[in-house]
């Protein structure tokens, strides 16, 4: 049977780098072996052009080679890996270099994660749960969905129910299929339910074009408000949580006119008693934020986005524009007017990191963007309680739930680690260690 193996490839600097960790990872593998690579980011190489097909399948011995780019909305694949995709050519998104994007990116995967036997699917999930519980993290959301299958969620739901490990709540990202996701044991129908994609693989729908494509692309649309408002309905029928990825303000806005017309159908109230979500919410204006507002929608956010890739230089300067990319991520603007926030990763877009995120809002590259200390650690606590609408945790009092995680700080003011610099150039100061992770009583870390 082939086997597939994985490697961290997010340190690559270069073409040259990536082509060299395939290779030295390959040689490790048998010749049937697949070989598992995610979080290649070519944006700040000095030359930005990938591997193509044909070096990859050099560098891997003639093996199948899938690298999810950092976003994991496109992928590099190696020519042995897209001679076992059927039709591949004929797929929307497919390049002959293998640089795949939308449904071509899907094909390629689904062979390559096909190749990952349940046993080392247990052991990953078992790995990532433990990792989880060494930062302090004592509950995570999964935003699962057809792209990954049943058998995966339900396999991690069951997985931290059976063993001392953070608790899992279960989103399915599939289109009127709320029936579904409860039968599934998921917390709601959303998550990874693609209104578009990412901006790093220009697939985020935006209203303005890419700076950085010289076809004016806008990226692409993959739901429309009509199947938007249908799948709220259905979940509001089933008194369920519902959501969707969005990104991009063209993305964004057909989500908010799906809230409309479902608003017709079902009634402002019940719509919002739903407490629907919106993963990422990257780009948008004080209209769209209105939106949220209006119906109470809570913004899952994920701060490391703007520490990686904002500011005036960085990949969203390069893909938007200087004007567009310091007003992505609007964290303040957000919360200023009520908007519920979730603070996480996207793991593996990026990694797990509570206080990296608790002090990149703190240190958005926009200053006007920046929260406090105080409101980031809400968000990346109670916020993701309040998320999956568990309103009675998130807060250590008398006769709550004895949830909490113990730190060692360096540095310490009115009750928050200082997470800023002492000056505007300084360096930062070293984030919390966590020793010990408890989850309702029971011990899930100790360090």
């Amino acid at each position: 049977m082939p086997q597939s193996s994985v490697n961290p490839i997010r340190a690559a600097q270069s073409k040259g780098q990536l082509l060299d960790m395939v290779a030295r990872w390959a040689a490790t593998l048998p010749p049937d072996a697949v070989v598992l690579g995610h979080g290649w980011d070519e944006s700040g190489w000095p030359d930005p052009q990938p591997p193509n097909s044909a070096e990859l399948d050099r560098a891997a011995g003639g093996r199948r080679v899938y690298l999810s780019r950092v976003d994991v909305h496109s992928a590099l694949a190696s020519e042995a890996l897209l001679a076992a995709a059927p039709a591949i050519a004929s797929a929307v998104g497919y390049a002959p270099s293998g640089w795949l994007r939308r449904d071509a990116h899907h094909a390629v995967r689904d062979v390559a994660m096909a190749s990952v036997s349940p046993t080392q699917r247990r052991a990953a999930q078992r790995a990532a749960l433990r990792h989880a519980a060494s930062l302090g993290i004592v509950a995570v959301h999964e935003c699962g969905g057809p792209h990954a299958g049943e058998d995966d969620l339900r396999d991690l739901l069951e997985l931290s129910t059976v063993e001392d490990l953070p608790q899992v709540f279960g989103y399915w990202g599939e289109l009127s299929a709320a029936a579904k996701a409860l039968d599934l044991g998921a917390t709601g129908a959303a998550g990874d339910l693609w209104v578009d994609g990412a901006i790093g693989s220009h697939t985020a729908f935006l209203r303005s074009s890419y700076v950085d494509d010289a076809d004016g692309g806008v990226g692409f649309g993959y739901v429309t408000a009509d199947e938007v408002a249908a799948h709220l309905v259905d979940c509001t029928r089933h008194r369920t949580q519902g959501g969707f990825h969005a990104i991009g303000d063209a993305a964004i806005a057909t989500v908010l006119k799906g809230f409309a017309v479902a608003e017709d159908v079902v009634g402002l109230d019940r719509l919002r008693a739903g407490r629907h979500r919106m993963e990422h919410a990257e780009v948008l204006d004080n209209e769209l934020i209105a939106g949220l507002v209006r119906y109470g929608v809570t913004a899952s956010v994920q701060p490391a986005f703007d520490r990686l890739w904002g500011g005036e230089t960085g990949m969203y300067a390069r893909r938007l524009g200087r004007q567009r990319a310091l007003a992505a991520n609007p964290l303040a603007a957000l919360a200023g007017v009520g908007v519920a926030m979730a603070f996480g990763s996207d793991s593996p877009v990026t990694p797990l990191d509570p206080w990296g995120a608790v002090r990149a809002a703190a240190n958005h590259h926009n200053g006007a963007q920046r929260m406090s200390a105080r409101a980031a650690f809400a968000a990346h606590t109670r916020g993701g309680w309040r998320a999956a609408k568990r309103d009675d945790e998130g807060l250590l009092t008398p006769g709550a739930p004895a949830t909490f995680a113990v730190w060692d700080a360096v540095n310490v003011h009115n009750g928050l680690p200082v997470l800023s610099p002492a000056e505007p150039e300084g360096p930062m100061p070293e984030l919390p260690k966590c020793r010990l992770t408890v989850l309702r009583g029971t011990v899930l870390f100790n360090g």
